[in-house]
């Protein structure tokens, strides 16, 4: 039996109020091919074989392809502690922390996180998280209109193509100028952006790596963005922060990131969370959550929410952010997942991922045909031109087990024949000699 909990006579007046004679009219908009299918499950079932019947419609998906699949999401080992310490139902079960008395060991995890944040950035400050990459460099985008009371906003084309449709999506109506500057065959283009920088300008907003893998230091960039009283906005690659100089270090004033690899599965996307960091002169134009340490009068330790900005707790018109939720299990996965590798673990993570990397770039280019597209350092990450059509690839090898990268002519025109390449500290050299070996038979 569903757990409805209205009966038919509640559900009629609800639905007369609102003006529509059934259910099935409030969702008329929703086109029928993207509603949720039935389970098509008979009645009358026992709880043991409808286990036995959804056990069976989950085996139908594939779940053991080897993968090189990245463009911003990266499959990444979980030490089976974070499951264990994050699972435990005083975290799974814990309400927002709006009561600073009865949260301490929230308020205290975020604390931490925080923490492990700002330094992992080399920043300041970090808030305790937003929804997930995208929205925390729409969040800091908006710091950066509020900061210097511009409105224009200089995007690198390198940026991840998703972050720019989410970034297009959620200022539609505000009335600001996004200048994307194009990359240069994957590079970043430095000399474009620093060119394009005027005193209109509210922040520069540039990726490291960037959706190529490309590496960049973008220290005199920025330096030149300072100049003209503009804003430098960073979005990275967490777990590569350990190894690579850190926006900090570059002089970057905001630094967001997705923290899906540091703790969280890739689960068919979600749920992860935004990392949001930035310099000590922007930390009131930080959105969300923040969470403090202060002592008591008998020199006790206490963590409280402080310099809160959301429409809640001060008035409307001085909220920087109508945000929600910050992602509060999933950054406690990542606090977790970064106190378990520890400093020396999470740069042995980047430096396996990034010689992997570097191994399969050698082993695909010795191929006929196959050439690195973008020239220069690169991470765990890389992009290489096929002689043939990367879709058409993508759909041979994957017959064969292997997911062998993401096609950049999906979001890049004219580039069809670019497939983006990642690994991690999973990925093993026999999986990289079999995909190269497939692969030359494929092309």
């Amino acid at each position: 039996m569903p757990y409805v909990p209205h009966s038919p006579e509640e559900i009629r007046e609800m639905l007369d109020v609102i003006g529509v004679n059934s259910v099935e009219d409030l969702f008329a908009e929703i086109p029928a091919e993207l509603r949720p299918k039935s389970f098509d499950l008979p009645k009358g079932k026992s709880e043991m074989a409808v286990l036995e019947m959804l056990g069976k419609m989950a085996a139908k998906n594939t779940t053991d392809l080897t993968s090189f699949l990245g463009a911003g999401f990266y499959d990444h080992f979980i030490p089976a502690a974070v499951d264990a310490l994050s699972s435990r139902s005083e975290f799974y079960t814990a309400y927002t922390p709006y009561q600073p008395e009865s949260s301490q060991g929230t308020l205290q995890a975020i604390f931490e996180y925080q923490t492990a944040m700002a330094r992992l950035m080399d920043m300041d400050y970090a808030n305790a998280s937003v929804y997930d990459g995208g929205s925390a460099l729409y969040e800091a985008t908006l710091m950066a209109v509020r900061k210097t009371r511009r409105r224009k906003i200089i995007v690198s084309e390198a940026l991840n193509p998703i972050y720019r449709v989410m970034l297009d999506s959620y200022t539609t109506n505000l009335n600001l100028e996004l200048v994307t500057v194009p990359h240069n065959h994957g590079r970043t283009n430095v000399k474009s952006i620093t060119a394009a920088v005027d005193k209109d300008t509210a922040a520069v907003i540039v990726q490291n790596p960037n959706f190529f893998g490309s590496v960049n230091d973008f220290t005199e960039m920025f330096a030149a963005v300072h100049e003209h009283k503009a804003l430098a906005i960073m979005s990275t690659y967490p777990v590569l922060q350990s190894v690579l100089k850190t926006p900090g270090q570059m002089g970057a004033d905001i630094a967001v990131a997705d923290g899906q690899s540091i703790g969280q599965p890739l689960s068919f996307g979600g749920p992860y969370l935004g990392i949001m960091t930035c310099s000590k002169a922007l930390v009131r134009q930080m959105p969300g959550r923040i969470a403090g340490r202060t002592e008591d009068e008998d020199g006790k330790p206490g963590y409280v929410l402080t310099i809160q900005a959301r429409e809640q707790h001060i008035r409307r018109q001085k909220a920087t952010s109508n945000i929600c939720s910050n992602q509060a299990l999933c950054a406690l996965r990542t606090l977790i997942h970064l106190c378990l590798l520890g400093e020396e673990g999470l740069r042995r993570t980047a430096t396996l991922s990034v010689e992997r990397a570097h191994y399969a770039a050698q082993r695909l280019t010795a191929i006929d045909g196959v050439e690195m597209f973008t020239k220069g350092p690169y991470g765990n990450e890389f992009a290489v031109t096929l002689p043939v059509n990367a879709f058409e690839v993508i759909d041979k090898l994957t017959e064969r087990g292997i997911i062998p990268g993401f096609p950049v002519g999906r979001y890049y025109d004219g580039f069809e024949n670019v497939l983006l390449v990642a690994c991690t500290e999973k990925t093993t050299e026999e999986q990289i000699g079999i995909f190269a070996e497939i692969l030359r038979g494929a092309i």
